[in-house]
């Protein structure tokens, strides 16, 4: 069984090193103005493809992102309860939902979530 293991972490040792070596012997690749302009059918763009965006809505997409990670590590809690006590489960529950309001309270204090400003 240790063989195993010292076979699957030599497998990985082996990979990364390839990757780096790869990496560092790959041809580089130079900015080119015209990949990174936009193409339109040919033709000039009307507008500028890249348009700002209010950096408020980024904060509320990062703020969703982190508590739906949190909701999906809430999940598996379900089950802890077959193989732990009501009490520790209780326990265990009430924490994490409390730091995920005590996060909340702190963004709403913040005022990350006032739409209106």
């Amino acid at each position: 069984m240790k063989i195993l293991l010292y076979l699957m972490i030599l497998i990985l040792f082996i990979m990364m090193a390839l990757i780096i070596i790869l990496n560092l012997t790959s041809k580089k690749s130079f900015y080119d103005r015209e990949k990174s302009s936009p193409f339109e059918c040919g033709f000039d763009p009307k507008t500028s493809a890249r348009l700002p965006f209010s950096l408020h809505f980024f904060l509320i997409a990062i703020i969703f992102l982190i508590f739906d990670v949190e909701i999906s590590l809430l999940l598996p809690l379900i089950m802890i309860l077959k193989f732990s006590n009501i009490f520790n489960y209780s326990f265990i529950m009430i924490f994490f939902i409390l730091i995920l309001l005590i996060g909340l309270y702190h963004e709403w204090n913040q005022g990350a979530l006032n739409w209106t400003n």
